[in-house]
């Protein structure tokens, strides 16, 4: 069965998520960011991910734009940083992550030959609109689905089910791509077609699927489809 819709995680997969670190340790007056920012911004980023997880499993939902705050508190103790400056600016940065290079062209691409794209995010709807505007890459997107219409975490099944409810397609006719190799796998497990953009390349996770293709970046996605 053809492929009709090409949905994409958002943070991490089509907007980078260590921008916001790197990019205001290059502001002057930010020497101390400027010497631990790699692994802040990898504390934060896990940390946010993790809060997404414990609280889909205890019942205790909240917006994706809590545990990014959470998660940050989170890394800035952990790095020696007691900034209330330094935070704001921090979380105004994370509102308008930059894309990635390949992302307008690879949008533009598949578009063009008739592929619905989408966004299935665990982001809260007001940040995902802000990145969207930020990056222009909003006339590429047929719908931005938050998991807030869910009311729970991914890979709750409940969100993969969004994809169908808005677009009326079968599973098998998505292509799902993220940069999380257990959204991937989860996305798998469900149904979906799915690419793991592995652009740490890190090893695979041991879950109840894998990803049926893995990529370095998103410039490939229109050769799959």
């Amino acid at each position: 069965m053809s492929i009709k819709t090409c949905i994409f995680d958002a943070y991490g997969t089509l907007f980078d998520v260590n921008a916001a670190a790197r990019d205001a340790a290059r502001e002057p007056g930010r020497e101390a960011l400027a010497e631990v920012w790699p692994g802040l911004a990898r504390d934060w980023r896990l940390k946010q991910l993790q809060y997404t997880w414990l609280r889909a499993v205890a019942g205790r939902h909240c917006d994706f734009w809590q545990v990014t705050e959470d998660g940050l508190d989170w890394a800035m103790e952990a790095a020696g940083l007691d900034d209330a400056d330094l935070r704001r600016r921090l979380l105004d940065l994370y509102r308008t992550l930059p894309a990635y290079p390949e992302v307008p062209a690879m949008l533009r691409g598949l578009t063009d030959r008739g592929v619905a794209c989408a966004i299935l995010s665990n982001g809260a709807p007001e940040m995902l609109e802000a990145a969207v505007a930020s990056a222009g890459i909003g006339d590429r997107l047929s719908a931005v689905l938050s998991v807030e219409r869910a009311g729970v975490f991914k890979p709750s099944p409940r969100v993969y089910d969004l994809v169908g409810e808005e677009f009326s397609t079968r599973a098998e006719e998505v292509l799902f791509v993220s940069s999380n190799g257990w959204d991937a796998a989860g996305a798998a497990g469900y149904g979906f077609r799915t690419v793991w953009v592995n652009r740490a390349g890190e090893p695979m996770d041991r879950l109840y699927a894998q990803p049926h293709h893995v990529l370095a970046d998103l410039t490939a996605i229109g050769e799959l489809i």
